[in-house]
């Protein structure tokens, strides 16, 4: 096997160590469905998916089955959208690293997105702007940037005469009127057809040289990851069968929050207090006080963030303060073991290169936007409804009474 390969699958025996079980018991959960196979470099082998068997492997004790609930009921789907390795998120079989050391953002989104018959981004394919639309936009200090995406999008079904186009290059356009109009009403301007990257770099970072190629970066890194909280969130949304453009609001509204992509300016704040003193003894007192690092540690990777590494590797060639990029993640890597994540490393970008406070979260959001129309085109060709059943842990109904 190749080495991407290597990071996707297991064999027999390795599947069974890991999930310390035997063969026989491993066999019964690829029957299932809960683990997937399939055939080997020879006929008599097979190998066995690795993200099934350490999901399995993690969830495995609370198992359900003899609680009357099916394995079925479990919120696992297959997607061919992406998936996650200790080598970095995998978009439709492309590493992501890879891919961002000299893709623009809308070729990773057309990748996301399947997009084999057209482009989606042609220069004719620009978002429809009602009155209200222009208004929302044009506000000022009223709304934060995802508050104008989301009001914008919220008026943006009834627009777009072909929100509702269910072809696969349909879904495309839709896609790109999606994200052009989502840059257009975070950056408060008309939408356009210019890279998205050089757009945020223009508004944002006019004075640095590489601003443009450091948020392209950024943006394919953190384009897509897997069944994180906001993208499942737009499957559970587009599975009810509503417009992308509301798909879309969904997934802004879950991203916002501080345990998802709002760590970002719990992070700057992190990094403000570290380089206003000494920051190995800072460091040394916050783990003292049994405080938290906000944009370290990851509850996917063991090791250390692929994404982040990848950014840092861009900053640092393009010269910045390396107190941020290898002293404060070295001093707190040593005294807590978490290394820094991709949160960590926007915060780094945002710092080095001045953009506004808070636009962490505006960049991981514009960003995120592709994968979650890629998620939310696979959920509506599917036409099933996600609906998880809950394990329900409360009091009897005879007990619940004679209180």
């Amino acid at each position: 096997m190749n080495n991407l390969e290597d990071t996707l699958y297991l064999s027999a025996r390795d599947a069974a160590t890991e999930l310390a079980v035997s063969p026989a018991t491993l066999y019964a959960y690829v029957s299932r469905g809960l683990i997937r196979s399939e055939p080997g470099e020879n006929p008599r082998s097979r190998r066995y998916r690795a993200e099934d068997v350490r999901g399995l492997k993690n969830r495995r004790a609370p198992m359900v089955e003899g609680q009357g609930l099916k394995s079925a009921d479990l919120p696992v789907m297959d997607s061919a959208v992406s998936t996650i390795t200790e080598a970095g998120p995998i978009y439709r079989g492309v590493r992501a690293v890879t891919l961002a050391e000299t893709a623009t953002f809308e070729q990773c989104a057309t990748l996301l997105w399947d997009a084999k018959t057209s482009d989606p981004f042609a220069k004719a394919n620009i978002p429809l702007i009602s009155a209200a639309m222009a208004k929302i936009i044009e506000a000022a200090d009223s709304a934060t940037p995802i508050e104008r995406a989301v009001a914008a999008l919220a008026l943006a079904t009834e627009s777009d005469p072909g929100a509702y186009n269910s072809t696969p290059e349909g879904r495309a356009s839709t896609g790109a009127r999606i994200l052009r109009l989502v840059v257009s009403a975070i950056l408060q301007s008309p939408p356009s057809g210019l890279p998205i990257h050089q757009q945020i770099a223009r508004a944002w970072a006019p004075a640095h040289k590489n601003a443009e190629d450091l948020i392209r970066r950024a943006l394919v890194l953190l384009a897509d990851h897997e069944l994180n909280a906001s993208t499942f969130t737009v499957r559970c949304a587009a599975s009810t069968g509503i417009s992308m453009y509301d798909a879309v609001i969904a997934g802004l509204v879950a991203l916002k929050g501080p345990r998802h992509g709002g760590v970002g300016p719990l992070a700057a704040k992190l990094v403000d207090t570290l380089l206003a003193g000494d920051i190995a003894a800072i460091v040394r007192e916050r783990v003292a006080l049994g405080e938290r690092f906000p944009g370290f540690g990851h509850m996917v990777y063991r090791d250390s963030d692929p994404r982040a590494d990848s950014l840092f590797g861009a900053l640092l060639r393009a010269g910045i303060d390396e107190r941020l990029a290898i002293e404060i993640p070295q001093r707190i890597k040593e005294a807590t073991g978490a290394f820094a994540n991709c949160d960590y490393a926007l915060t780094v970008l945002r710092r080095t290169l001045e953009m506004p406070a808070g636009s962490e979260t505006t960049l991981f959001a514009i960003a995120r936007v592709a994968g979650w129309i890629a998620h939310a085109s696979e959920q509506l060709e599917s036409k099933k409804l996600i609906r998880p059943r809950a394990r329900y842990v409360g009091p009897s109904p005879g007990r619940a009474s004679k209180r």
